[in-house]
């Protein structure tokens, strides 16, 4: 994995789709659910008994996902309730023997792949319905004495049974372009309790394995092995490292799965910006549905996504493939960089113009990128000019700036009084 070619994809496609769909779907109350009420398997039983996400169109969900500018997908192959999402042949606990009768996981991959998004499976190292999965403070039993005393532990027997799956996975499924762990918590103690972390999962074999099945895979950071896609979730870093490879994972309303009664959704402009934010510290932004119980994209996420997905139709090049810049931009802007191309990405519009510091002389081009219309440059040494015969207050407004205006090493534009009718505005900047 050191071969940069095998990374290039990831770098260039910036933007990724997480779809968190499991038996948390029915119960409709956060993906932690079990653990968080406590439930034990028999009563859990009832949303494996009633999984049937009968309008789920895989091909709907690809269409969408391409036309709102993604690049590549993670799937919740499993998630810590255990329930596998495809026909595995190590446990019953499985897709196809609920209603649903048929291998989802299957019919999603080969719909976004069609659609020529790349394929990322999330799978969770936890499992808290095996019934060897050693109980820690996070599994639903961990207050269930009579459970603990009963159930048989045995690390070695789980191992086995990730490695058979994972195999599976790998094999079965075609091309596999990244591999989502989730996730390790060695430091953690509860008192009688303790986490867990790569010798548990047996880390260095899994992942030795994995590269022999699929040899340009990308694994993320969570098998406590301290390499793969560093992948902070629900914030971003406060800056980038270059040649690092990184994502932020980000929920539309702080929960991964369906959240029937969450309706504290971000905005589509605050997404628009964590995106740029993150792109602009050289990282990956990978936003979260969650999908109803019947196969469907809620109608609010929908409206983010497709909102998003417009801005990026038309400012998609200062995204997909760019980095962070080599200068610092201007309060309440960000830089992000392709090449000769710098993108100016104003949150807060300006009134007349703005200020770029330390690239006086050094942009031969400015234009909004929305539209392609020029942007001009400001004459430092004729502040006004032949604006001011038809518009006096240009004059009194350019003054305001006069001094960083009249700094050589800074770039003075004059932007529309109005901000173009767009989530954040962008300004391309072409370097002489």
């Amino acid at each position: 994995m050191e071969d940069a070619t095998l990374k290039e994809w990831f770098t260039d496609d910036k933007y990724g789709l997480f779809i968190h769909l499991g038996l948390y779907s029915v119960a409709a109350r956060h993906e932690w659910v079990q653990t968080l009420e406590e439930i034990n398997s028999n009563d859990y039983q009832k949303y494996f008994d009633n999984f049937n996400p009968d309008l789920l169109n895989p091909y709907e969900w690809a269409k969408d996902a391409k036309r709102n500018g993604f690049k590549y997908v993670i799937i919740t192959a499993k998630h810590h309730e255990g329930f596998c999402l495809w026909d595995t042949q190590y446990t019953d606990f499985k897709v196809t023997n609920t209603s649903a009768g048929k291998d989802i996981l299957k019919e999603l991959i080969d719909a976004f792949r069609k659609e020529g998004l790349r394929i990322g499976l999330y799978y969770s190292l936890l499992d808290w319905h095996h019934p060897n999965f050693k109980v820690d403070g996070y599994h639903p039993m961990r207050n269930n004495d009579k459970y603990i005393e009963t159930y048989h532990e045995d690390m070695v027997s789980y191992r086995k049974y990730m490695i058979n799956q994972i195999t599976e996975l790998l094999t079965n499924y075609g091309k596999i372009d990244y591999l989502w762990f989730d996730f390790s918590y060695e430091s953690r103690n509860w008192g009688k309790f303790v986490g867990k972390g790569s010798k548990d999962w047996g880390s260095e074999e899994l992942e030795k394995i994995i590269y022999e099945l699929q040899p340009d895979i990308l694994l993320n950071d969570r098998l406590g092995l301290s390499r793969g896609v560093k992948t902070p979730e629900q914030f971003s870093r406060s800056k980038g490292m270059k040649g690092e490879l990184w994502e932020t994972v980000q929920t539309l309303n702080n929960s991964w799965g369906y959240d029937r009664d969450n309706n504290n959704f971000k905005s589509s402009e605050l997404v628009v910006k964590q995106l740029i934010d993150t792109v602009s510290k050289g990282g990956n932004f990978t936003i979260n549905v969650g999908p109803t119980a019947r196969g469907e994209w809620d109608d609010q996420s929908k409206k983010i996504l497709q909102e998003v997905g417009a801005w990026l139709s038309k400012n998609g090049q200062s995204i997909y493939g760019a980095t962070s810049c080599d200068f610092d931009a201007p309060n309440n802007c960000c830089y992000t960089q392709k090449g000769k191309k710098i993108y100016l990405h104003i949150f807060s519009w300006p009134y007349r113009t703005i200020a770029l510091p330390n690239l006086g002389n050094k942009v031969a081009f400015a234009r909004l990128l929305s539209d392609g219309s020029e942007i001009r440059f400001v004459d430092k040494k004729n502040i006004g000019g032949e604006r001011e015969a038809t518009d006096n207050l240009y004059k009194e407004v350019a003054e305001v700036h006069i001094k960083e205006a009249i700094d050589p090493s800074t770039l003075l534009l004059n932007i529309p009084i109005r901000p173009p009718k767009d989530l954040v505005p962008v300004i391309e900047l072409t370097l002489k």
